[in-house]
């Protein structure tokens, strides 16, 4: 019988795959409209990926700037 600390219910994660998911489109449309050249369109995709990074340096510039 398993350990109860081994034991994982996956509820939670969905809804966080869904947050990201929906973020990370809107992301995606926010930084396409911006972007001129093809290098501007790769770097629009790449920022899409990694758009919590910009939230939480955003808030934490502005909590402690």
């Amino acid at each position: 019988m398993p350990d109860s600390t081994t034991v994982r219910n996956g509820t939670c994660n969905t809804t966080g795959n869904a947050v990201y998911g929906l973020g990370l489109i809107g992301a995606l449309i926010y930084f396409l409209q911006q972007a001129d050249t093809f290098w501007e369109y790769v770097l629009a995709l790449l920022k899409a990926v990694v758009w919590p990074a910009f939230v939480v340096y955003q808030a934490l510039q502005s909590f402690y700037g």
